[in-house]
C-alpha cells in the first residue's frame, strides 16, 4: 500500500533517515541500507527474508522479517514498475511516492530510474557459511574500492560461489556503490561482513577448505594447479588490496599462492578481472566432465563401432 501523499520536501523526517543510510555508521546503526534501481529492489524483494538478526554480528535479536521495509518511487517511474510496488506492498513494506527532487537527493547515480528500496541487512555469521560446507568461497583482504568489491561480488556469483567473506579491513558491502556494482548478487548469495582473516581462514580450514592467495609474484601458477587437480577440491580465493595485493603476513595464511600467468605484455591484471580467471578456473574444475562426444554414424548407416 502506498503510505500517505507524495513526499516532495526533502527535509522531510522519511527523506532525512533514508539518506543518513549513506554513511556506514548510520547503516550500522539502523542495520539497514538502500538498493538503488529497480533491478537491485527486485533482487531484494526476492530474497524476500532477511537473516535471523540476532544471528550476525551486532544484530539485536529477533526475526529477520522481509528484507524490503520502504519503497521509495518517484510518479514517473510508478505506472513502469507498478508490479514491483504492489509485491513490495504485499510483502509488508511502506510504498512511498516521492518526487523526483526527492529521489535526486536520496539517489547516488547521475541519472535515477525513479526506485530505491530500504533493505535490512543480509549478511550472515562466519560459522553459517562454513557449517554449509562451501565448495567456492571469495576472501577479501584489505579490498577497499566498493566498485572492485562489487564486481568480484557478482562474479563469485557467477561463477557459483557459495559465498564471499569481507574482512574487517575491507570495504562495507553495503556501501551504495558496492551495492550497484554487484548488480543484485548481493541478494544471491551469503555474504559474511567484518570477519577477522586469521579467524576466517582457521574456520575454513577445520572444514577442510583450502586458502589459494591470488599473488602476481608467487612461484605456482593458475595452469599448474588446473592441470593437477587442486582446483577439484573445496577453495578459498583470497584476494588483496587493489594497489599493494597481499602482504607476507596474509599471504601466510593461505595454502598455497598462485599467480594468474601473464601470457601477453601486459604488466599485471586487475584485481576483478584476476578474481573472474581464478573464480571460473575453480568453478570448471568443481563441475562434472562432459560425456565423451558420440561419433556420427557412416554413410551407410552403421555405427563406426560395428
Amino acid at each position: 500500500m502506498i503510505v500517505g501523499t507524495e513526499i516532495t520536501s526533502i527535509r522531510s523526517p522519511r527523506v532525512k533517515l533514508a539518506r543518513q543510510l549513506a554513511k556506514r555508521s548510520f547503516r550500522q546503526r539502523a542495520r539497514s541500507f538502500l538498493a538503488e534501481g529497480p533491478q537491485a529492489a527486485g533482487e531484494a524483494l526476492g530474497m524476500r527474508e532477511a537473516p535471523d538478526a540476532g544471528a550476525t554480528s551486532g544484530g539485536s535479536g529477533g526475526a529477520g522479517g522481509p528484507v524490503v521495509t520502504e519503497l521509495l518511487v518517484t510518479g514517473a517511474a510508478w505506472a513502469r514498475y507498478a508490479e514491483l510496488a504492489a509485491q513490495a506492498a504485499g510483502q509488508g513494506a511502506a510504498v512511498h511516492a516521492v518526487s523526483g527532487e526527492v529521489m535526486a537527493e536520496l539517489a547516488q547515480t547521475v541519472t535515477p530510474q525513479g526506485v530505491l528500496a530500504v533493505c535490512r541487512f543480509i549478511d550472515v555469521p562466519l560459522q553459517q557459511l562454513v557449517a554449509a560446507a562451501p565448495r567456492l568461497v571469495v576472501l577479501l583482504a584489505n579490498v577497499r574500492d566498493p566498485g572492485n568489491a562489487g564486481t568480484v561480488l557478482r562474479t563469485a556469483d557467477a561463477a557459483g560461489a557459495d559465498g564471499v567473506i569481507f574482512s574487517d579491513a575491507s570495504v562495507d558491502p553495503y556501501n551504495s556503490k558496492c551495492v550497484r556494482a554487484s548488480a543484485g548478487s548481493l541478494f544471491h548469495l551469503p555474504v559474511v561482513v567484518g570477519s577477522p582473516l586469521r579467524e576466517a581462514a582457521a574456520a575454513l580450514a577445520r572444514a577442510g577448505v583450502r586458502v589459494l592467495a591470488a599473488d602476481g609474484s608467487a612461484g605456482v601458477e593458475l595452469d599448474e594447479l588446473e592441470s593437477d587437480g587442486t582446483l577439484r577440491r573445496a577453495t578459498a580465493w583470497l584476494f588483496g588490496n587493489e594497489a599493494w595485493g597481499l602482504p607476507d603476513d596474509l599471504l601466510a595464511l593461505a595454502d598455497e599462492a598462485v599467480a594468474v600467468p601473464i601470457y601477453g605484455r601486459a604488466e599485471s591484471l586487475n584485481l576483478a578481472a584476476a578474481a573472474a580467471v581464478c573464480l571460473y578456473a575453480s568453478a570448471r574444475a568443481h563441475r562434472p566432465s562432459p560425456p565423451p562426444a558420440r561419433e556420427p554414424p557412416r554413410a551407410d548407416g552403421s555405427s563406426p563401432a560395428g
